[in-house]
């Protein structure tokens, strides 16, 4: 187990971490780098790391858990320490001066070798006894996993009316930008498995909560599953959820429509045979 002290860094570039010869059957991951990250979380973070251990040993596959913390100041790096004792492959990975979960996320997998990544809360609404039919169905072949509320026998838990209203609104709005051929429900989770040569290189944004979404968009996907879950309470500590995730996430799809109109506009232009020499 180790411990890294970082300052941030401004892009989400993964970089290429393959070796040079090593041919690796695209339906058969190896090793999995699983992100939790955290902000102020020291009340769920033993429980969430036990578990996912537990759920991850019971394949008997290689991988790894990488603890992002915000720099919470609140003791997580020493519990994650103390887990880590126990000869657990965990590692706790602290940013200084940056806050945010899409960045959090992409710093940790740019900290992994896992030709699969992936990424679970901490605060235990995310079950970790889930990960194995994640896994599994990204080793039956398909390029991203995801968790998902809106599946059969999927469900928001005890959500309010009026957040299930608006989580459905905001899913809606991303129905012109998803891609009909791989075509999701929950594009909203935030729990899921990804192959890393399905993202590799593709300069996905570090500012926003909602990663699936701009993978699903940008990404080199060509096969989803969703596998169903029952979205949980939280343990203990308080959401980080507030009027910044929403406007990040307004933010996000001016982004993304921004450049799928570009990519439209180019196309049409190289499609026009007026406009060849």
């Amino acid at each position: 187990m180790s411990s890294i002290r970082t300052v941030p860094e401004k892009f989400g570039l993964l970089p290429d971490t393959r070796v040079t010869g090593a041919v690796v059957p695209a339906a058969m991951p190896t090793r999995l780098g699983l992100v939790i990250p955290t902000l102020r979380e020291a009340a769920n973070i033993s429980e969430a790391v036990e578990r996912a251990v537990r759920s991850l040993d019971s394949l008997g596959i290689s991988y790894e858990l990488i603890v992002v913390d915000d720099d919470s100041g609140d003791g997580t790096e020493f519990l994650v320490k103390k887990l880590g004792t126990r000869g657990w492959p965990v590692r706790f990975l602290s940013r200084v001066g940056e806050r945010g979960l899409g960045s959090a996320v992409l710093y940790g997998w740019r900290h992994s070798d896992a030709d699969v990544l992936g990424v679970m809360d901490a605060d235990l609404q995310h079950p970790p006894e889930l990960l194995p039919d994640l896994w599994k169905a990204v080793e039956a072949g398909s390029d991203i996993a995801l968790a998902s509320r809106y599946v059969h026998a999927g469900s928001l838990g005890q959500w309010h009316f009026v957040r299930h209203l608006l989580s459905r609104a905001a899913i809606a709005l991303t129905w012109p930008l998803q891609r009909h051929q791989i075509y999701v429900q929950d594009p909203m989770s935030g729990f899921f498995l990804v192959r890393r040569s399905s993202i590799q290189e593709v300069p996905l944004q570090t500012k926003g909560f909602k990663l699936l979404l701009e993978i699903l968009v940008r990404g080199k996907i060509t096969s989803a599953k969703e596998v169903p879950f029952a979205f949980g309470s939280r343990r203990a500590g308080t959401s980080k959820a507030g009027l910044k995730v929403g406007l990040d996430y307004v933010q996000t799809l001016g982004r993304l429509w921004k450049q799928r109109r570009r990519r439209a506009s180019h196309a049409e232009i190289y499609s026009d045979p007026g406009q060849s020499a």
